[in-house]
């Protein structure tokens, strides 16, 4: 129990009740920085105008800073600051408040407002790093014109970069130079940016469907600077794609990025110049894996999506955080659906949301899309917002069809340009411009938790079958009871001895039950449902194995093809766990269709032949069994092994002379041969580690080389010292490269992980500091469920040490590694009492900071 008097404060909650506008609005404001890493002078002219009748001080969010001077129309101020609050008292309705505030870079180790990475200055303003920066209501509602001007040393920062277009630039003697930027269109202050550094750009241009010419620019340390083409690519693709799909054209002259090696998240959407996170722009064949490859062009693509869906229009508040990030998650699915194998695509985007949308639905953390409250904003920063966000953007896209829905966005953009808008209006555009009424759609917004739909299809004869249908949302924290979602499903039936589509439709499940009546069914029916998954529901049916396997062969809907293959190994496993024998002949006989069928593209064969991961079973359990989980697993992944070694053999050569292309065909025949060297392992073929250093040795791209490391590590084979010791001595100086020999020990299946991580996070090369290299080791070893919950209890105790570490140097990083310890009610007691003891540690640690507090007193409720 925690003592009352030495209890941690308690942060006050937002709720989204309680917004109100503005008190005052900023239509301008001008910065003047005077930059250096140990010191920079920020001056801040703001124009300010009263918003309403009400005689309220002016109060700007000031956090960190140091105040030198304060000014209203050019004479001294009446203000207070107090609380990372400075109130100043104005008698106008309108007036010019000036500020000049110090700050230190280089000790800013939150990586938000302006800090310092690798030599170079840089911000991250969103959620709430401007107040770090500069005084300023920091809430999104606020809109402003910037201008900026920026003086530095030369040497150190030869580059100046800002929001919008250069306006102007000179010397400023003394071996200083400086730079103005200005920015016309009105956005918030978590939009702003600032780069400074000796950088070198990838350059090119783009013309947009008007004519108009908008100069590109990559801007990357110059060792990195070859790694840069296929983010350049990815850039024009978007914007391409982007007029054609959705009409919206490019506004400025100037588009820029920026790489840093030090970033919370993955990259930021700021006005005209995008800063990243270096792993997400920088790739080549000998560095970046292809799911690398594909990260970055989806990436590049999400944050220039954002140029219209997020910048031109933006939040009203944070609850609204799902407008810009779920519309936009979705725009980018769309993309990466377009440039490469949809199929794959949308496999890849439901596994994505499965492990780790659906537990976060099911556990302690549950929220709406549109939350109701939060203590720290950056923790809204959720699978919840963006992956179920844009499974609701899909669902509209397939209730209005892709002509309605390109009515409604049309009419979105067109209403909102300029404004700060809510999902309301966002749902309101589409009924309007689709013709729909999306009323009670409005509860996939409101409503956490992950409907369970229950399929049961009758046969009533005479050619008739009936599908009954029922759905229940499960209780989440604050929302006991639950209204019905209104469910979009994509159904089809087969004729289960022709393999005829005999019919298909969607079907919109709004209530409790519904039943759905099927006539002129000239033979007894297989139901494929939740199609493409149009849905983000579990899906429980009374289909048996023969009818998956029947799907896994059969089905026209690549998803639900895989769909089927995956349901059936999950029935397989969660038999065998639950103590019964083992019969893998189902999931061996749809394997072998699934080899067969020569029409199918090889990274789908790939993603259909592999069983569900170790996680998502467990979600599938009323208390999870780690060692049991593993244990079915790996018999099933030996067994699919050495059934079809002849097929894997004859899969592996037949991708052994693929050389580097990254292309839908290069990336299958890859992944094909990785899977395939896989289930050579698993079946113990006495060649199968020395194929995998030969693989590893002669790799002429990072896909071939990091696939036969990982299959060598999760290995007894003396192989894999050598091969570790050679991927860290060819790529030690390549912190990107280092990241993933960091990843690859920690999501080993060995027994032995828990004691190499521990190892590992001693080694000279890991870090707190950097929140890559965090996530690369003890976030991958966090996933490893085996690994972590070792009955002892110490993988639950190391994590807690590093979220404590972590959390003095930046508590966002720190609060994104909490989930898996607020996962304890789903294990059995022993390890449940350990995960929670360690929540209990951590809450009750002194200057914990408001994120990770949040995150572990919800996980404790």
């Amino acid at each position: 129990m925690l003592d009352a008097q030495n209890a941690p404060a308690v942060p006050t909650a937002i709720r989204r009740e309680d917004y109100r506008p503005p008190d005052w609005l900023v239509p301008e404001i001008v910065l003047d920085f005077d930059l250096g890493a140990e010191r920079s002078r920020v001056r801040s002219t703001l124009r300010v105008e009263r918003n309403g009748d009400h005689d309220r001080p002016l109060v700007l969010d000031a956090e960190a800073l140091t105040i030198v001077a304060v000014t209203v129309d050019g004479s001294p101020a009446d203000y207070s600051y107090a609380g990372d609050l400075l109130t100043i008292q104005l008698s106008a309705a309108a007036a010019t408040v000036e500020t000049l505030v110090e700050i230190a870079p280089r000790a800013n180790t939150q990586l938000m407002g302006l800090y310092e990475s690798g030599g170079i200055l840089c911000t991250q303003c969103e959620a709430q790093g401007f107040r770090r920066i500069t005084p300023f209501p920091d809430r999104p509602d606020v809109l402003s014109r910037y201008r900026v001007r920026m003086t530095a040393p030369k040497a150190d920062y030869p580059i100046l970069l800002s929001n919008g277009d250069p306006i102007d630039a000179g010397d400023a003697g003394d071996g200083r130079h400086w730079a103005e930027w200005h920015d016309p269109f009105p956005k918030p202050c978590y939009l702003f940016a600032l780069v400074a550094g000796d950088l070198v750009a990838n350059r090119d241009r783009f013309v947009t469907a008007s004519g108009r010419a908008v100069d590109l620019g990559i801007w990357v340390r110059e060792p990195d600077l070859a790694k840069t083409d296929h983010a350049m690519a990815a850039l024009k693709a978007s914007m391409k794609w982007d007029e054609d799909v959705y009409g919206r054209e490019y506004d400025l002259a100037v588009f820029n990025i920026v790489a840093v090696a030090d970033f919370n998240f993955g990259a930021m959407e700021n006005k005209g110049l995008n800063i990243f996170n270096s792993r997400y722009i920088l790739a080549d064949a000998e560095t970046a894996t292809d799911a690398d490859f594909d990260a970055i062009a989806g990436v590049v693509a999400h944050e220039y999506f954002h140029n219209w869906s997020g910048n031109r229009i933006t939040c009203r508040d944070w609850f609204q955080l799902s407008l810009k990030e779920g519309f936009t998650v979705f725009r980018d699915q769309q993309f990466s659906a377009d440039m490469g194998s949809a199929a794959v695509k949308r496999i890849e985007d439901v596994r994505m949301l499965r492990a780790a949308q659906f537990p976060e639905d099911a556990g302690p953390l549950a929220h709406p899309v549109r939350p109701e409250s939060y203590i720290e904003i950056s923790n809204f920063y959720t699978a919840t917002v963006y992956s179920k966000g844009a499974e609701l953007i899909r669902m509209m896209h397939t209730l209005l069809g892709p002509e309605r829905f390109r009515a409604g966005t049309d009419l979105y953009f067109e209403r909102h340009d300029g404004e700060a808008a809510t999902c309301e209006d966002f749902v309101r555009a589409m009924e309007e411009g689709g013709g729909i009424d999306l009323g009670d759609f409005r509860r996939w917004y409101s409503q956490a938790g992950t409907p369970r739909v229950r399929a049961q299809l009758g046969h009533a004869g005479e050619g008739r079958a009936v599908l009954h249908l029922a759905q229940e949302v499960p209780p989440t924290p604050g929302q006991p009871a639950k209204q019905p979602m209104p469910i979009p499903l994509k159904l089809a039936l087969f004729g289960e001895t022709s393999g005829a589509k005999l019919d298909e439709r969607l079907v919109v499940f709004d209530g409790e039950a519904q039943e759905v009546v099927f006539d002129g069914l000239a033979e007894r029916p297989v139901l494929s449902i939740n199609r493409d998954f149009s849905a983000p529901v579990v899906v429980e049916s009374d289909r048996t194995l023969a009818e998956l396997a029947f799907l896994s062969a059969r089905d026209d809907n690549p998803f639900a093809r895989y769909e089927a293959t995956q349901q059936l190994m999950l029935d397989t496993l969660l038999s065998a766990i639950a103590g019964g024998q083992p019969d893998h002949g189902p999931v061996l006989d749809a394997i072998r269709e699934t080899l067969a069928d020569t029409s199918l593209d090889p990274a789908f064969v790939a993603e259909a032949v592999l069983p569900p991961s170790e996680a998502f079973i467990g979600d599938h359990m009323a208390i999870v069994d780690p060692e049991a989980v593993r244990g079915a697993r790996e018999a099933l992944r030996v067994a699919i092994g050495r059934e079809f070694e002849g097929q894997w053999r004859d899969a592996y050569a037949a991708s052994s002379a693929n050389r580097f292309e990254y292309s839908p065909a290069g990336k299958g025949r890859r992944r094909m041969r990785t899977v395939a060297l896989g289930y050579l392992m698993a079946a113990g073929a006495s060649d199968a580690p020395a194929l995998a250093m030969r693989q590893f040795d002669d790799a002429d791209n990072m896909t071939d080389r990091h696939g036969a490391l990982a299959a060598l590590v999760s290995s007894d084979a003396a192989e894999r010292h050598g091969a570790l010791a050679a991927f860290y001595d060819r790529y030690r100086d390549d912190a990107l490269v280092l990241d993933k020999w960091f990843s690859v020990q920690a999501l080993s299946t060995r027994d032995d992980v828990l004691d190499a991580v521990e190892a590992l996070a001693a080694h000279p090369d890991f870090t707190l500091s950097n929140p890559n290299r965090m996530r690369a080791l003890v976030g991958a070893f966090a996933a490893n469920q085996r690994a972590f919950h070792d009955p002892s209890g110490r993988g639950y105790a190391f994590l807690a040490d590093m979220i404590l570490a972590v959390d003095r140097l930046n508590p966002q990083t720190a609060a994104r590694l909490v989930p898996p310890l607020g996962r304890w009610r789903r294990f059995d007691p022993v390890r449940a009492d350990r995960m929670k003891a360690q929540l209990e540690r951590i809450v009750a640690s002194p200057q914990l900071s408001k994120d990770v507090f949040e995150q572990v007193s919800k996980s404790l409720a």
